[in-house]
């Protein structure tokens, strides 16, 4: 089984009116890749390789710098926004069943004045992409809702406040550094496995690979990176949402070969429904018990965090 491409041509950033049949044609294919396999490549989205090239250098900038540089902008340094910031490898275990994941991140999950940043050149090339991020996951959103037959706006109502304090939507600068092997602990992984926890991921993968999801076969295939493409996959609420319709699939990233000592960039667009919104079966089932989307992502966060 192949993660499905799919041409967004017709719901790229740079359309204003879009015509219905194109809408529910892409529907559809959304619909078969989120229910056989939970990810599908997007090409033709309106955000350019050169976009994503630029933050992922000024990120790599920040990441090589010595630790004593970056220790000011540590996640959890910001009262009001715990999740944004620096995260230092192994601080953080995806799946808590095996040791610290060996990358490095930086959370941007804020339009908020009174957040510092490594640089304004930092800021404005993260929140530029942030914003960029948003506009194309609403539309995303909708086409899901569309070829789901619900009304369009029903997912967007749960997404008002994207980038403000009531909000977890996150993008994340990740950066895997080279890996010696004769120091890795057992079991250790670059990111171990995990689902994410809100409503979809957008993924800008470098050139390095690693990168699997498990199918509904229970067999790991590859997501290597598609130059030009941006790989969205169904995250937690969003199965809860959909009843199981959508699958939230389990990935992971695998340690490069031994004596590969190869680096591996990528930025994920964690798209969370406002904080306080319910989560209930869109179907009008019971099949999940109603959650609140803040209080899911802090459970899960604290998790992966050991502040469980």
């Amino acid at each position: 089984m192949n993660i499905p491409v799919i041409d967004f041509s017709p719901c790229n950033l740079g359309e204003n009116s879009v015509l219905d049949e194109h809408i529910v044609d892409l529907g559809r294919q959304l619909k078969s890749s989120f229910t056989e396999i939970g990810f599908v490549y997007l090409k033709n989205t309106g955000i350019t390789q050169e976009e994503v090239e630029q933050v992922m250098d000024i990120s790599k900038t920040f990441f090589l710098q010595p630790v004593e540089m970056k220790v000011p902008f540590r996640r959890g340094s910001f009262a009001n926004f715990p999740n944004h910031g620096w995260v230092s490898s192994e601080a953080e275990s995806l799946n808590p069943r095996r040791p610290g994941d060996l990358k490095e991140a930086f959370n941007s999950m804020s339009f908020h004045n009174d957040i510092h940043w490594p640089s304004p050149a930092f800021e404005d090339r993260q929140l530029s992409f942030y914003q960029r991020c948003r506009e194309l996951s609403l539309r995303v959103l909708r086409v899901m809702a569309i070829g789901l037959g619900l009304e369009p706006e029903v997912f967007l109502h749960a997404h008002r406040h994207i980038g403000g304090e009531k909000n977890g939507t996150t993008l994340r600068s990740l950066y895997y550094p080279p890996v010696n092997s004769e120091l890795v602990k057992e079991d250790q992984l670059r990111c171990g496995e995990h689902s994410d926890y809100g409503s979809i991921t957008l993924v800008f993968q470098g050139q390095a690979g690693g990168l699997q999801v498990l199918s509904t076969s229970g067999e790991y295939i590859p997501a290597p990176c598609i130059p030009g493409t941006v790989l969205i996959n169904i995250a937690d609420l969003m199965q809860r949402w959909t009843s199981d319709h959508f699958i939230s699939a389990i990935h992971r990233v695998l340690l490069p070969p031994a004596g590969d000592s190869s680096t591996r960039q990528s930025l994920a667009f964690f798209v969370q429904p406002d904080d306080d919104y319910l989560i209930t079966c869109c179907d009008g089932s019971n099949k999940y018990p109603a959650v609140k989307s803040g209080d899911y992502l802090n459970d899960r966060l604290a998790a992966a965090h050991g502040d469980s």
